[in-house]
């Protein structure tokens, strides 16, 4: 059996990539269909139909032939094969006693173009084709014009009609359903592109705040420690202790953001929270220790935040201040207020840098372009411009609550 279907599928697959063959060879089986039946005579007994009392005469074969012929096109010129035939049909009616069964070339031919062109396309043609096929039939046939064989011309174009339809809509349902299964896929596909490319720059975001912050961080306390080393070695000492602190915290943050790229199986990720507002006063300690006076305002802290809104808000104070200490100048000063307004909370971060005369040359830095990503996706919006007589101003408004759906 197995063997049996194997064969059938491999000759399916054949004859669907070679349609030609295939209506030259349903062409020859209508052809002897027809040649057959036109041996047969519906009346040539009393007790029933006889066969071979009676033989097609040459003008009958070859409208046979002419029916039958006309069909190795019908994938072509649907509705051209079908005028044909039915003009063929209409000969054999209207000029021979004993008409040759040529319908059957008329009922194939409309077959097809039920099945490859629409409804009211066919509705319009099989009606038509129906109503001229028995009225001639019915006007210019041997038999009486309620004969069983005139019905059966009514008969057998509408199952024609019908049959050609339905093989339409099957073959259009399933063309859907697989359009729909290749639209989902693509989808899937793409949202899962989608996913992973915001998570690429949610990791790259995070990674450039942790090493922006710290190692700035490390060269300013280093610095320190190289020009006090000869003459005040307990102060340099102070500063390569903060060197080693700032590193380490660098190193935490960084083995935990890695962490979110392991595998299962993977050893085991660390478990501390991620950074937030309520560990703001550490952050702001090590820019202290580095030698930048910082200021805290807070006010309307005592409802939590959702945990991406901390993070940014978090990562948002880290860069800004960063940037305070790389491009303000040595005597610069910073402010940071963090402020519950409504359904928003309010992070600014000012200083009173020296303004730079010219533009500092551009480092490939992302610190700007991060901070308004972040901020952009939670919902808010971000401000960061120059302050009249000096300084620089970054404000973010992010909503206290998450987005629906969000992760967090």
């Amino acid at each position: 059996m197995t063997t049996l279907d194997s064969g059938f599928q491999r000759a399916r697959q054949w004859l669907r990539a070679h349609p030609l063959a295939f209506d030259g060879a349903l062409a020859l089986g209508v052809l002897a269909c027809m040649i057959t039946a036109s041996f047969a005579d519906p009346h040539g007994s009393p007790n029933g139909p006889t066969f071979g009392d009676r033989t097609p005469d040459a003008s009958s074969v070859l409208l046979m032939v002419l029916g039958a012929g006309a069909l190795v096109l019908r994938r072509r010129d649907p509705l051209a094969v079908l005028a044909f035939t039915g003009g063929v049909t209409l000969v054999e009616l209207i000029t021979d006693n004993s008409p040759a069964p040529v319908t059957m070339s008329a009922v194939i031919a409309l077959f097809t173009v039920a099945s490859r062109t629409d409804r009211p396309t066919t509705w319009r043609v099989g009606l038509i084709t129906m109503a001229v096929l028995t009225c001639a039939a019915m006007l210019f046939g041997p038999t009486p014009w309620y004969a069983q064989e005139n019905l059966g011309i009514f008969a057998w174009t509408g199952m024609a009609a019908a049959a050609g339809d339905a093989v339409r809509s099957r073959r259009a349902f399933v063309d859907a359903i697989r359009e729909r299964a290749e639209r989902a896929e693509r989808t899937r596909d793409e949202e899962a592109k989608r996913r992973v490319a915001e998570e690429r720059l949610r990791i790259a975001r995070d990674l450039h705040d942790v090493v922006a912050h710290h190692i700035a961080l490390v060269n300013v306390q280093a610095g320190v420690a190289a020009h006090v080393m000869d003459k005040r070695p307990d102060q340099a000492k102070e500063a390569l202790a903060h060197v080693r602190d700032a590193s380490r915290s660098a190193l935490n943050e960084l083995r935990a953001t890695v962490g979110l790229l392991r595998q299962s199986g993977d050893p085991e990720a660390p478990t501390e929270p991620a950074p937030g507002l309520t560990v703001l006063d550490e952050l702001l300690a090590t820019f202290r220790h580095a030698g930048l006076p910082v200021e805290l305002a807070r006010a309307g802290e005592d409802a939590a935040l959702p945990a991406a809104v901390d993070l940014a808000a978090y990562r948002i104070i880290q860069e800004a201040l960063t940037n305070v200490q790389k491009h303000a100048g040595p005597d610069a000063k910073a402010e940071v207020s963090v402020v519950r307004v409504g359904r928003t909370v309010e992070i600014t971060v000012l200083d009173d840098g020296v303004p730079q005369q010219e533009p500092a040359a551009d480092t490939g830095g992302h610190g700007l372009i991060g901070m308004r990503e972040r901020v952009t996706a939670l919902g808010g919006t971000l401000t960061a411009a120059p302050r009249y007589g000096g300084g620089f101003r970054v404000q973010a408004i992010l909503p206290a609550t998450a987005r629906t759906g969000e992760d967090t």
